[in-house]
């Protein structure tokens, strides 16, 4: 059974970083783009960044593009989100997800594959 197993949550202070793992389970990993999504309270699931099966291609919403990064390790089956300057509005849960393509989070509704099971990220301001 394929597993996206997320880690590295945690309170931060805003203005600080915390960095995000996501380990997959099974070959799913090679052959999925990988991404982050993110729920907040009473808000729904939105679109966080995106990365390409090689990890030759990375996209990213705009409320965090220049200060999140996504990036994966083939060799590790792990996904990663660093990110910095974090501010009190990117307090949510954050979902990996594993999908056919950057084009399949991006699309409403989102067109994943699976779902880990989701990590708290909250900011203190």
């Amino acid at each position: 059974q394929v597993q996206l197993v997320e880690s590295g949550g945690g309170l931060v202070q805003a203005g600080g970083s915390l960095r995000l793992s996501c380990a997959a389970s099974g070959s799913i990993f090679s052959s999925n783009a990988m991404g982050w999504f993110r729920q907040a309270p009473g808000k729904e699931r939105e679109f966080v960044a995106a990365v390409s099966r090689s990890g030759g291609i990375t996209y990213a919403a705009g409320s965090v593009k220049g200060r999140f990064t996504i990036s994966r390790d083939n060799a590790r089956d792990t996904v990663y989100l660093q990110m910095n300057t974090l501010k009190p509005e990117d307090t949510a849960v954050y979902y990996c997800a594993a999908a056919g393509g950057i084009s399949h989070m991006t699309s409403t509704p989102p067109r994943t594959n699976y779902w880990g099971q989701g990590t708290q990220v909250t900011v203190s301001s």
